[in-house]
């Protein structure tokens, strides 16, 4: 069996030798302990020594009982030489972030690689606890990109845009595939839907009965999981907060921090609205998309099954979404979405402060370069410099004023 080779392993190898702290986050069963294994055994091909301990391990969670505790193990394993200090679970750790803050501030010769499965520690207070003394990365699952690659055997790795360019029929072949499954690396390796299936079950299951059980508590998870099922229907349309805590049947303000959790927790992310002009344009409530689709389509009773166009449009635009968020992590800019009163709305709006870049997201393969009256509605009212329009297959731009509109396909990105 092939490895699945992830993009985020050369950033965070390129990053062993500096003094920070690297802190890699990411959803359940994303690949993490995968990733940090296969960063140990080039440290220890490279004549480097290495240690590696998990919290959800009774034995090595003894050494974090004190930083005493740590600091004496590791002084065992390397004695005052350098060290590369592997931890994986670290969100069992109560108080972790100030825990590995003391441990960082002892100036010891010991560089630490650091994990953790998507939690509010993690998230909230190892992100302030060190300020300054840490280089996170996010481990999403599997990209598309990532996934063509081990599913064409990488032989085309250095050269995918010509493969997807070439390869037209299969290109969209294996999109379908994965805007069905999504991206976790055990549902990808796995051959059978019986067997992906499965495979999907067990990482819902273990979501939200460890990750959210454990800050809501047991007896909220059923409407934690209908509140999840509610907003994978309603994937990319405006959340209507009144209507989804009537359904639940919970209060306005619980609804919220339920919200709150899933973002926390690497599951669904929020885009907030464009605006310029609050009498005409929708101010307040967000769209809702998911950092994986599979885990999307299982909550709907739809993984592996999307059938209509009108789901697998959604589900397409949930893709984008994911890469435009990509793309624009660690710059200034943002990504918002654009609706008016009058019922205008463009797919998404990637903001940096100045210009604003409108983005229509098409699941067809247009022939001609044509684009919606709500497009030409926003570049009437923003007159931007430039505009997407993300399909199939199309690539040619048009000039609609002073606006340059680029029909850009998927792949593309």
């Amino acid at each position: 069996m092939i490895d699945i080779q992830r993009n985020l392993y050369g950033e965070i190898k390129k990053s062993l030798q500096i003094r920070e702290i690297l802190l890699i986050v990411g959803p359940r069963q994303a690949g993490k302990t995968t990733l940090m294994n296969k960063l140990r055994d080039f440290l220890i091909s490279d004549g480097e020594k290495t240690v590696f301990l998990n919290l959800d391990i009774e034995k090595d969670a003894t050494y974090f009982v004190s930083q005493d505790s740590l600091v004496r193990k590791l002084e065992l394993e390397f004695g005052k030489e350098k060290g590369f200090v592997f931890i994986d679970e670290i969100q069992r750790k109560e108080n972790a972030g100030l825990f590995l803050k003391g441990i960082y501030d002892m100036n010891l010769p010991y560089k630490f690689i650091v994990s953790g499965s998507g939690s509010l520690e993690l998230k909230e207070k190892i992100h302030e606890s060190l300020a300054g003394r840490k280089r996170m990365f996010e481990l999403s699952t599997i990209t598309f990109n990532e996934f063509v690659d081990f599913k064409t055997e990488y032989k085309y790795t250095d050269k995918l845009k010509e493969f997807f360019s070439i390869e037209n029929e299969l290109s969209l072949s294996l999109l379908n595939e994965y805007l069905n499954f999504g991206g976790y690396p055990r549902v990808v390796i796995s051959d059978t839907f019986e067997e992906k299936n499965k495979i999907i079950s067990e990482i819902y299951r273990s979501y939200t009965e460890k990750d959210i059980a454990y800050f809501l508590g047991s007896s909220k998870i059923e409407k934690f999981s209908l509140m999840i099922k509610l907003l994978a229907d309603q994937s990319g349309k405006i959340i209507n907060y009144s209507q989804l805590a009537k359904e639940t049947g919970i209060s306005f303000q619980t609804l919220k921090n339920y919200l709150w959790y899933t973002e926390k927790t690497f599951s669904i992310r929020t885009i907030s609205p464009y605006f310029k002009n609050k009498h005409k344009e929708i101010t307040r409530s967000p769209l809702a998309y998911f950092y994986d689709l599979g885990l999307r389509n299982f909550s709907l009773g739809l993984f592996g099954n999307l059938t209509q166009p009108e789901q697998i449009g959604f589900v397409f635009q949930n893709l984008i979404a994911n890469r435009l968020q990509e793309k624009i992590s660690n710059t200034a800019k943002n990504l918002g979405f654009w609706r008016t009163l009058d019922k205008a709305e463009v797919d998404f709006i990637i903001n940096d402060g100045k210009h604003p870049l409108p983005i229509e997201v098409k699941y067809s393969r247009l022939k001609n370069p044509q684009i919606t009256r709500s497009l030409g509605n926003f570049i009437n009212a923003y007159s931007p410099p430039e505009a997407w329009v993300i399909n199939l297959t199309l690539e040619t731009e048009i000039r609609i004023k002073n606006t340059t509109v680029k029909f850009i396909p998927f792949w593309k990105l």
